[in-house]
């Protein structure tokens, strides 16, 4: 679906609204969550909804699906004040949510996940619901295997089962959260089309994501939060009169107030300072992590990347990327094959060995696995070189030369903290991340392993740490992106490898076709054996 793609009438926004949010707010301790926030939402349109990690999105939908009640403002639906108690509230008033998070049975037959939550009282009709199913899926234009286990199917599949049942009674509002984060290119081309059809059928969608060209591509209306407050919107005229990087322009605008870092998109691929050279900094033949069932097949993974090269793995999350990571970083144990840095074998190395060769990973789980909350920053900065000099001297740690070297890391990386003793887990996600990142990126390394780098990252932090990959990438680092978001890939890398099932199945150079090739790849077509 595209800007141009739009009927007129949807374009005039003359539709009375379905749903008015009036001065909503809603206070937790220590933050005004949203502050009275007004939000128009209207049939036959899409209403898509964007802020930063913060912003207070997700305490609106919150309170629309009735998960939460506000402080203070009313919520009208079809003119009447209503008053949201429950989900179940919701469902009565015609508001289906579609969660960014899965909250069906996998087990369970598609047809069973839709007859959960009928009244225990009334016995399953297995023929009522196969009839309501196709009826909906006609409706949207879909075919679903109704008695395959949701399991068996893939995300964008189980999406649309998500959105089945949001609309299962009728629903004339539905709430998309995040709809398009775990898609495939083509999942996002289906999904679109899917959303059109919602629209041109007469319901009201509030599409929240935070992909500002999604936004412009989906949404006839866009409104803006920042910091708990509608800081602005773009209605359909207006989106109308503007060409799409023109309504993305005036979008981070609002978001940031005019202080959007922007200089992140500017140190893309394609304007890097230098090209990928001859020498190869990493090779990896045949690798097949050990201890779970979603490692490589026989064949194994291979691959080779360059000094300055960034090589990016795609693929739909779970196909196998987090165990290649840390067979690569020493965390997990390999079943066979060989890794190769800078010419010499390491897959025999501990993780410090290997740190100390020059292989670093940037690993996905900041909180859990990459730092300790309890302990200072400065201490975290040094995670994996404790014991080394000139931190430690016969056992015994150096304060100062601590507190020196962390002073340093958290001038050159922005990471907004009191001091180095401030404990990690006061920082927010985005001055976690970029602790993380300027702990690995110190001392030189000869190569680094990024998983996920930017994930649940607000868009400044994101440009900070797409420009800190590709400056290092630019000193010569042979770098590893793994990441589920395509666009960030696109962006970045020079080569793309897919992961499919355990199996790196495919590698393409970044060029104008990459996108359709590597979204094939994602779900199976044109995959090598």
């Amino acid at each position: 679906m595209t800007m141009a793609s739009r009927p007129p009438e949807h374009a005039t926004g003359a539709a009375e609204p379905i749903v008015v949010l009036r001065d909503i707010t809603k206070r937790f301790p220590g933050v005004v969550a949203n502050d009275r926030v007004s939000l128009d939402i209207h049939p036959a349109e899409v209403h898509a909804l964007l802020g930063e990690n913060g912003a207070g999105k997700s305490t609106l939908i919150s309170i629309l699906s009735g998960m939460q009640r506000p402080d203070a403002g009313t919520v009208e639906i079809r003119g009447r004040t209503m008053r949201i108690a429950s989900p179940r509230t919701a469902l009565d008033l015609g508001i289906g949510t579609v969660y960014q998070h899965p909250t069906l049975v996998p087990t369970l037959s598609v047809l069973e996940n839709l007859m959960l939550g009928a009244s225990w009282r009334a016995p399953m009709n297995r023929a009522a619901t196969r009839a309501r199913l196709d009826e909906i899926a006609a409706l949207l234009g879909i075919a679903l295997p109704e008695d395959a286990p949701l399991g068996s199917l893939s995300l964008g599949q189980q999406q649309l089962v998500e959105i089945v049942k949001a609309l299962w009674r009728g629903e004339k509002v539905l709430i998309l959260d995040e709809a398009t984060s775990m898609l495939t290119p083509q999942g996002v081309e289906d999904l679109g089309r899917v959303i059109e059809r919602l629209r041109d059928a007469g319901i009201a969608v509030l599409f929240i994501t935070h992909k500002l060209h999604e936004a412009v591509r989906f949404g006839d209306r866009v409104s803006v939060l920042r910091q708990g407050r509608k800081v602005g919107s773009l209605s359909p005229e207006a989106l109308g009169r503007l060409a799409p990087q023109e309504a993305i322009d005036h979008i981070v605008d609002l978001m940031f107030g005019g202080t959007a870092d922007r200089t992140g998109a500017e140190r893309s691929r394609a304007h890097r300072a230098r090209a990928p050279g001859e020498r190869m900094v990493i090779e990896v033949d045949g690798l097949r992590p050990a201890g779970d069932p979603d490692a490589a097949g026989e064949a194994g993974v291979s691959f080779a990347v360059h000094e300055g090269e960034i090589f990016g793995i795609a693929g739909v999350d779970g196909n196998g990327q987090k165990q290649l990571a840390e067979a690569l970083a020493g965390q997990r144990g390999t079943e066979a094959g060989r890794i190769v840095l800078d010419g010499a074998a390491i897959e025999g190395l501990s993780v410090r060995q290997r740190q100390h060769a020059g292989l670093r990973y940037v690993t996905d789980d900041r909180l859990g696995e990459g730092t300790v909350s309890a302990f200072p920053v400065g201490l975290n900065l040094l995670l994996k070189r404790i014991g080394d000099a000139p931190f430690w001297r016969h056992g015994i740690i150096r304060n100062a030369e601590v507190e020196r070297h962390a002073r340093a890391l958290i001038a050159e990386h922005d990471v907004r903290v009191p001091g180095p003793g401030t404990p990690l887990g006061h920082l927010s996600g985005g001055n976690v991340q970029k602790a993380l990142l300027a702990r690995e990126l110190d001392d030189q390394p000869m190569a680094v392993i990024y998983n996920k780098p930017t994930y649940g990252l607000d868009l400044n932090n994101i440009h900070r740490a797409r420009r800190a990959i590709c400056e290092r990438a630019d000193e010569g680092v042979a770098t590893i992106l793994i990441s589920t978001d395509l666009d960030e890939i696109l962006e970045l890398a020079d080569r793309i490898g897919v992961m499919l099932d355990g199996r790196m199945v495919g590698i393409v150079a970044n060029d104008g076709d990459a996108a359709r090739r590597v979204g094939e790849l994602m779900i199976g077509v044109g995959a090598r054996a």
